[in-house]
């Protein structure tokens, strides 16, 4: 099962590693073109949502892999599940399809579930 849980992780760190470091570094009229909801976001806005994205992606793996406060991976997990219910309200907001950032905050909360059970 722990196997499956660190394959479920890194997949979700991936995603979020990604997302969060082109939110990070992208000018947020660059983004507008691919998200249309940064039209609704400041530029700090949208850059504080990389810059969570992206953390919420490192305390997925680093706490669980050194055994330094691992107790942060599942905390990580809900987190970046409580990032992805913002923004399908985002979405739902703007008359968007939500259903990636819903799979995404299931898919944490799953995550975030296996740690404290299995982790």
């Amino acid at each position: 099962m722990i196997i499956a849980l660190w394959i479920a992780t890194g997949l979700l760190a991936l995603v979020f590693l990604a997302a969060g470091t082109v939110k990070s570094l992208t000018p947020r009229e660059k983004l507008v073109d691919k998200m249309a909801y940064m039209e609704d976001l400041s530029d700090g806005q949208a850059r504080a949502v990389g810059i969570l994205e992206f953390l919420g992606a490192l305390g997925l793996i680093l706490p669980a892999a050194t055994g330094i406060l691992p107790w942060l991976t599942p905390v990580a997990a809900f987190a970046l599940a409580l990032t992805m219910a913002v923004g399908t309200a985002l979405h739902v907001k703007r008359r968007e399809p939500a259903v990636p950032s819903i799979v995404l905050g299931v898919f944490a909360l799953l995550v975030g579930l296996g740690w404290v059970f299995f982790g």
